[in-house]
């Protein structure tokens, strides 16, 4: 009887099916409908599966395994969702690696499935074998190696479990070409919930949300800095309410931009070296100053000895490294926003903080003078890169999707774009990827297939993934690429001319005619260079049926401004 009682328990196998069908089922019951990839020898027999899979798994032909992962990246932003990526063993697998350390530092979830060698060829220096997991341990959430195709199911359960919960990060799965083959029983797919000693949603002690309320109640000059948590915790209704309710100005590192409109007014504009200026010297003048969902980036403090030495700090975070990482916090509130907020919202005073307001304001007014109107309203000379982002925004109203690479470009467009909704502003934050934006803005377009997704590129950056204008051609993708072409690296060029005296050692780059490279991959495309063609030639651009290339030339020698200068205070913003 006891034996028959153990027959009757044990699970019945709903099929015999290879490690690669087993794999294709599992991205599937996880929702998964886009995949960008790239095949090779080590992988080869899961893009065999694949090819029974078409109907319901939408396979992107990338033309760099790095191209995948931004693209993945892109998807995953713009979604919410994790993207996901294919690459065969050795240099497909060692390809991925920059794509993965920019979703590690920037928190995009993600999964990545490397093919691999036979299991009995591992550390032979097999054709195209790497340690993969070795290599990419640092730059991974979690990754692990596949040998044996019983293990598929769990193992990818986990994968998308913990890419996509906590703070969100990049995983690898890499797969013997033995367990790809292999037969094996299939149970069916069971989603992960819970692993032992990974604890991604920690529980918010109510104790530290009345600290909190206490510390901003009695604030005479409190200020809100908020980052992507809140995107990636969803908590932008929470956010808003919490804002509007204590009253209090508002922030944002650039991954944070979006999480409540630009023009709400209580959003003060960008933290940051090239954020706003009054942001960043009243930092250093606030009482009481709340993180949300950021991590006190180098680029937004500035010297640390000089931060907010005045203030009291409030850190509320999902991750409890970054607690008291970089800046000692008074009070730490660790959970997901999405619960701690609305807790913390129910115990603020409705406020207004009117005349604190007032003081960003006027620095608003004082940046405006300065700045921003020569840089966004100029009437004469060569074009800038600000007026051309103001003339999009006249366009697009706020409501596109703006994808930027590295450099000048990516903080006129963060500075000057408008963003209506979440999810709207992607970009390579704490890596500072160049090359990440035609990749991205591809992924981009998946993810948001009913947004407008224009690429905001330089010269040098768009030349280090270029070859995705193929990926565009084959799957008819509608992006638009505005290429701001400054004849120059331009950020290193402006840092050469403000501390290096204008020694400008190799930023003066030379390029291909854009707009033909484009015709040669079927894209239709355009090169301007006088203030009377920007706006007919965004308008053509945007209302273009297909991908569409502008190339923009603008001033050589253009700087941005404000800046804080590396190793001084916020407050020692420079405005020219």
């Amino acid at each position: 009887m006891k034996e028959n009682k153990t027959e009757e328990q044990k699970p019945k196998a709903v099929a015999t099916l290879t490690g690669s069908q087993i794999l294709l089922n599992g991205l599937i019951a996880e929702g998964v409908e886009t995949i960008f990839g790239y095949p090779g020898g080590a992988i080869m027999p899961i893009y065999d599966a694949l090819y029974d899979y078409k109907e319901t798994l939408n396979h992107i032909l990338v033309r760099h395994e790095q191209g995948a992962t931004h693209a993945a990246q892109g998807y995953a932003r713009t979604s919410g969702r994790v993207g996901v990526v294919f690459a065969t063993s050795g240099p497909g697998a060692t390809n991925l690696i920059t794509g993965l350390a920019d979703a590690q530092i920037d928190s995009t979830p993600m999964v990545c499935i490397t093919g691999q060698v036979f299991a009995h060829l591992l550390g032979t220096d097999a054709f195209q074998e790497t340690d993969v997991i070795n290599i990419t341990t640092p730059v991974t959430k979690w990754n692990h190696q596949v040998t044996d195709a019983s293990e598929i199911e769990e193992v990818m359960a986990k994968a998308f479990h913990i890419a996509q919960t906590g703070r969100p990060g990049p995983v690898l799965v890499d797969i013997t070409k033995n367990a790809q083959i292999q037969l094996t029983e299939y149970f069916g797919y069971k989603k992960c919930e819970h692993i032992r000693s990974y604890k991604p949603k920690p529980i918010v002690r109510k104790s530290y949300i009345e600290e909190a309320a206490a510390l901003i109640n009695a604030a005479k000059k409190p200020f809100v800095l908020f980052g992507q948590g809140i995107l990636l915790g969803n908590a932008e209704q929470e956010f808003k309410a919490f804002v509007e309710k204590s009253g209090i100005p508002a922030a944002w590192t650039i991954l944070g931009a979006g999480a409540i409109p630009t023009d709400h007014p209580l959003n003060v504009g960008m933290l940051g070296m090239h954020g706003n200026y009054g942001p960043n010297v009243l930092t250093n003048e606030c009482d009481v100053l709340i993180a949300i969902g950021m991590r006190f980036d180098d680029r937004v403090t500035g010297r640390l000895d000089k931060y907010a030495k005045q203030a009291k700090v409030i850190h509320l975070d999902i991750d409890p490294a970054e607690i008291d990482k970089n800046v000692k916090t008074t009070v730490p509130v660790w959970g997901d926003c999405k619960e701690s907020l609305p807790m913390l919202t129910e115990l603020v005073d409705q406020k207004s903080h009117a005349e604190w307001l007032q003081k960003f304001r006027d620095f608003d007014r004082e940046e405006m003078e300065q700045c921003i109107d020569a840089e966004i309203n100029p009437t004469e000379g060569e074009l800038s890169m600000g007026e051309i982002i103001n003339q999009l925004n006249q366009l697009t109203k706020g409501d596109a999707i703006i994808v930027t690479d590295v450099g000048q470009h990516q903080m006129v467009a963060c500075r000057y774009a408008k963003f209506n909704n979440t999810r709207s502003n992607v970009t390579s934050g704490g890596l500072g990827t160049m090359g990440f934006a035609l990749p991205a803005a591809i992924g981009a377009k998946f993810g948001a297939p009913d947004k407008d997704v224009v690429a905001i590129i330089g010269d040098g950056g768009f030349q280090m993934t270029l070859q995705e204008l193929g990926t565009i051609m084959q799957s008819k993708v509608n992006v638009k690429i505005i290429i701001l072409n400054n004849q120059f690296l331009g950020m290193v060029r402006q840092w050469q001319e403000l501390f290096n005296d204008k020694r400008y050692s190799f930023v003066d780059i030379t390029s291909p005619d854009f707009v033909a490279l484009a015709k040669s991959y079927y894209i239709d495309g355009k090169r301007i260079s006088e203030r009377s063609e920007v706006i007919d030639a965004l308008t053509t651009m945007l209302n273009h049926d297909g991908p569409y290339l502008l190339e923009v030339m603008v001033k050589k020698e253009n700087n941005v401004f404000p800046m804080v200068p590396q190793g001084c205070s916020v407050s020692e913003i420079r405005l020219k």
